[in-house]
């Protein structure tokens, strides 16, 4: 099983979306601390030690837990020009049954913003939910003032579903949240028929 699942990629045009390694450590953390001012206003507090090794290897061994169990596809994108980690995407809380769901997360390092790598990957990973895991539904939040983020989900195919109050601490405060879903075969806001 371990093979398998150091095997999954997902290719896009410009980058490989796959695992974590132990290797992306130093990329991964350098990353996170460069983009510190950029993340922390959309993300969750960081625990004191959440740029260290060991949580790193934590986060390494739940990726790979999560995909064998199939819970979650957490993925590093990856710049096939270089080799650089940009960020990551999971496809988290993935629900089976009748339910046939997932949320979706991200983020992109600061540096890398706005060049159309969240969008590239957000459509790779929608695509492969909905054909290799044969998801129904994919969800994703987002703060309402985080333009960015909203631009991307809607470029991406989702669709404002409203608002959840007190949804998720952000940076120490519990906030707000806009809600979007993609759904597969999804018709709404389209007019043509066939």
């Amino acid at each position: 099983m371990l093979t398998r699942r150091r095997k999954l990629r997902i290719e896009t045009e410009r980058m490989t979306l796959r695992l974590p390694q132990h290797s992306d450590f130093r990329d991964w953390a350098w990353l996170r601390e460069e983009s510190r001012d950029f993340l922390t206003q959309w993300e969750p507090s960081w625990a004191h030690d959440h740029l260290g090794r060991k949580a790193f290897a934590n986060r390494v061994y739940w990726a790979a837990r999560a995909a064998s169990s199939g819970t979650a596809l957490p993925l590093f994108l990856i710049r096939r020009e270089d080799g650089a980690v940009l960020g990551a995407i999971t496809l988290d809380n993935i629900r089976r049954g009748p339910a046939q769901a997932g949320t979706l997360g991200y983020w992109v390092g600061a540096r890398h913003a706005r060049q159309g790598f969240m969008r590239e990957a957000i459509r790779a990973v929608v695509h492969h939910a909905f054909t290799a895991l044969d998801l129904s539904r994919i969800e994703a939040a987002c703060l309402p003032e985080n333009a960015a983020s909203r631009g991307v989900l809607e470029k991406s195919g989702f669709k404002y579903e409203g608002v959840a109050q007190s949804y998720l601490q952000i940076n120490g405060r519990w906030r707000n949240h806009v809600l979007y879903a993609n759904l597969r075969g999804d018709r709404r806001g389209r007019t043509e028929i066939g």
